[in-house]
């Protein structure tokens, strides 16, 4: 558990140095860094969206994984429960932050994509917590970023990545087995097919609801066995 310890020190860390800084961004300056963000995840997405072996893999898991998430709302869903804890939790003078886009915004970033699955397992099963190491030194500079521009929202997603990343280390040794080279690839593919959409949405190219496709991301552990 060491390193998804350190993973979401670093975000708690680099969130509350952003706040720090919150005032002393010009909007201007915010504005641009936001928009260089949103290119660098794009990057990521398309980076890890070409260690997918088999396309069909990713197109099935979208599909289905989409449909899923729209039936049962699962953007809604989280906006609405994300919206009651801005009401209990955003105060008054910080009425006007975007504490549900910076938390759902940070909190997939965060915990989609290869360096999440990868480096937890490792993390469980052999003790190498050096990916997570690393992934906490990125995520704690992107924090530093989002707090300044998004609000207090950022810090609030160490929670999901506590609980997300140490969910798959203390499991680790249970899905292993099952977690194949081939599937953590086609994982890795389409979460970050997500990444890209985030990318998108960061710059404001689309509006593409992501957390309905959530559930994409472990279809193609079935889907890889199946075929």
């Amino acid at each position: 558990m060491l390193g998804t310890i350190v993973n979401a020190a670093a975000i708690l860390i680099g969130g509350a140095i952003g706040l720090l800084l919150k005032k002393g961004i010009p909007e201007r300056v915010s504005s641009g860094i936001m928009q260089g963000l949103g290119l660098v995840v794009i990057y990521i997405g398309i980076s890890g969206m070409l260690k997918g072996q088999n396309a069909l893999i990713a197109t099935i898991s979208i599909v289905i994984g989409g449909a899923i998430g729209m039936i049962l709302d699962f953007d809604g869903r989280f906006n609405r429960f994300v919206g009651g804890l801005e009401q209990k939790l955003a105060s008054k003078s910080d009425s006007g932050s975007k504490f549900s886009e910076a938390f759902i915004t940070t909190t997939l970033l965060y915990c989609v994509g290869a360096m999440a699955v990868v480096g937890s397992l490792n993390s469980g099963i052999s003790g190498d917590h050096k990916v997570l190491f690393t992934k906490s030194i990125l995520d704690g500079v992107s924090a530093i970023v989002f707090a300044s521009t998004l609000g207090p929202g950022v810090l609030l997603s160490a929670i999901p990545l506590f609980l997300y990343q140490g969910s798959i280390t203390l499991l680790a040794q249970v899905l292993a087995p099952v977690l194949s080279t081939a599937a953590v690839a086609e994982m890795t593919c389409v979460g970050s097919l997500l990444i890209l959409a985030i990318g998108l949405n960061l710059l404001k190219v689309t509006k593409i609801k992501v957390l309905d496709f959530i559930l994409a991301i472990f279809l193609p552990i079935g889907l890889v066995l199946f075929m």
